[in-house]
């Protein structure tokens, strides 16, 4: 029997090299005695077998309650890899057991914040909307488009949200100068100044912005809160570029701002995926639409699998930092059962 803990590796619907560089999965394994690792689900008898002796579970779809915490009693540890605290977890049990629950969402920043500048410049300066004039022969050679483009350069964004996302955004915005506001109601001032952000209120931020990133995780208390009254305080011709969750938006009212002209538009993420075929935003101009591929790029989410590798080894050295997000239960609470995590594994099991 190996002397190395044991390690249930259970990524499906994920895929493992979609997660885990060659480097990081050798050395996972030789930190660990790892169960399963294949893009199958584990079967049910080789789960029930491994769990005894599990020091790590690592899932996609991890559930993990009083039964599993039973027959699992030397589990100190729980990562899922889908992007968000799934509702099949128990979190005041494993908070009770001393169980550390761990999300892998910030391993998305990299590639989420490289969509997002993306989108970012090409909606500044309507590069969609003078590509589909070029196809017509309508293009503006050498206009400034004044009513609709700015630069990016010095402008004024704004991030709902400033997690590990709006972090690597702002990041990727610093050779720009932009004056970067943020409102989140779970960051404190001391930590804003930190960030050299200015913290603002929702109200403020949608007026002030030129850019404005929902970059915020779902809870129960922000659905839909950049509604109809939010977009009317947004200057005309603002850019609003959703790359977090749809769960955010009144979607039918910031379709409505885009096909009138008010505000430009770049998504990511949709209520309902895929979004309908008939939907009338696939026909507005000048929005920028992507599939939910904002992390989806090769070697994009292996920044997780590198994460998940230095937490543990930091773990195994008793050391108490960690880089990926550390579930703690006022917050998980307060967390919507609204589970994108959960409709993205839907469509990916649909394309298998």
């Amino acid at each position: 029997m190996s002397s190395r803990p044991t390690l249930i590796l259970d990524v499906h619907w994920r895929k493992i090299d979609e997660l885990f560089s060659a480097d990081d999965l050798g050395l996972l394994e030789q930190l660990f005695d790892v169960v399963w690792a294949k893009d199958e689900p584990i079967p049910q008898a080789v789960l029930e077998a491994a769990l005894p002796r599990a020091s790590v579970l690592v899932a996609a779809s991890p559930h993990v309650d009083a039964n599993t915490l039973a027959q699992a009693p030397a589990l100190h540890t729980v990562i899922e890899v889908s992007g968000a605290f799934p509702d099949t977890i128990d979190y005041a049990l494993c908070e009770q057991r001393g169980v550390q629950v761990l999300s892998c969402a910030p391993g998305f920043r990299e590639s989420v914040a490289e969509m997002a500048l993306a989108m970012t410049l090409a909606g500044a300066r309507g590069l969609v909307k003078e590509h589909e004039n070029f196809r017509d022969g309508s293009e503006n050679w050498l206009n400034d488009n004044t009513e609709t483009d700015f630069t990016v350069f010095n402008a004024t964004v704004g991030f709902i949200g400033y997690g590990s996302i709006a972090r690597a955004t702002r990041d990727v915005l610093r050779p720009f100068n932009v004056k970067v506001k943020a409102f989140d109601p779970w960051l404190d001032a001391s930590a804003a100044e930190r960030e050299g952000i200015e913290l603002v209120d929702f109200e403020t931020l949608m007026s002030d912005c030129r850019v404005v990133y929902v970059t915020a995780a779902p809870t129960r208390s922000n659905h839909e809160m950049v509604d109809r009254q939010a977009i009317a305080r947004m200057a005309r011709a603002s850019l609003l570029v959703v790359i977090s969750r749809a769960h955010l938006i009144d979607f039918e009212a910031v379709v409505d701002a885009a096909a009138a002209g008010r505000i430009r538009l770049a998504i990511d993420v949709f209520p309902d995926e895929p979004l309908d075929a008939a939907h009338r935003l696939r026909a507005l101009p000048d929005v920028i639409l992507s599939p939910h591929r904002a992390a989806a790029v090769g070697g994009g989410r292996q920044l997780i699998g590198k994460m998940l590798v230095s937490d543990l080894q930091n773990q195994l050295q008793g050391k108490t930092e960690r880089q990926l997000q550390i579930a703690q239960l006022q917050h998980v609470e307060e967390l919507s059962s609204v589970d994108d995590a959960h409709k993205v594994a839907v469509i990916a099991r649909k394309r298998d």
